[in-house]
């Protein structure tokens, strides 16, 4: 189990930075301003993991981290900046970042001896808060905010997935794989079939 989170880890921050190279290519910036975008966007959310769980912060621990972001924000850069591209592409990479970082810091919770219910809040901020700094940085309402398709609570279904399924004696490696899916599964389905939540709509 520890090699496949180490595995999903690795992917995770990829995929992630990936999401930031997209959406700051949409604003124009230059070649920094990418790096600065996907690095935040790999790394974010598993430093305020790490963070709140008073551990070492995993890029700082494991340089291949740090690495992978930034081979990742300078390869995807170079392929993709002259290419006009659809301006929700980076949705479907960002919902398998979603998926692979709510398993990751789930599971990472769970080995600290986090309580269940902190342990999938902290694995849902690890899937959104990369997310969250990306599109503020890109001078966006982070999409976690706007009243959109289900993105914060498919993470949290995915992270309970995974803690009960381990609470029932599951495998640990089909938990995980389990959850991935749950999150995946629920993201691309509220994005295709316009799954939304209920909105706050004062009287006055």
């Amino acid at each position: 189990m520890e090699d496949l989170l180490y595995w999903i880890g690795l992917a995770a921050v990829a995929v992630n930075a990936l999401t930031g190279v997209l959406d700051a290519g949409r604003k124009h910036m230059d070649l920094v301003g990418v790096v600065m975008v996907g690095m935040a966007t790999a790394l974010g959310g598993g430093t305020v993991r790490d963070i709140l769980l008073q551990r070492p912060v995993f890029w700082l621990s494991d340089q291949t981290y740090l690495l992978a972001a930034l081979a990742t924000t300078v390869l995807v850069f170079f392929a993709v900046r002259r290419l006009q591209l659809p301006p929700r592409l980076f949705l479907i990479p960002d919902a398998i970042g979603l998926a692979l970082f709510t398993i990751v810091g789930t599971q990472i919770a769970l080995d600290w001896h986090a309580p269940w219910l902190a342990a999938s809040l902290l694995g849902m901020t690890t899937g959104v808060v990369g997310g969250v700094l990306r599109d503020v940085l890109c001078n966006q309402v982070p999409l976690i905010f706007v009243r959109g398709e289900l993105y914060a609570l498919a993470a949290w279904i995915g992270a309970l997935a995974l803690i009960g399924l381990q609470a029932l004696e599951v495998s640990p490696v089909i938990a995980a794989w389990a959850g991935m899916a749950a999150v995946l599964g629920i993201r691309l389905a509220a994005m295709a079939f316009r799954i939304t939540l209920p909105t706050y709509s004062a009287r006055e």
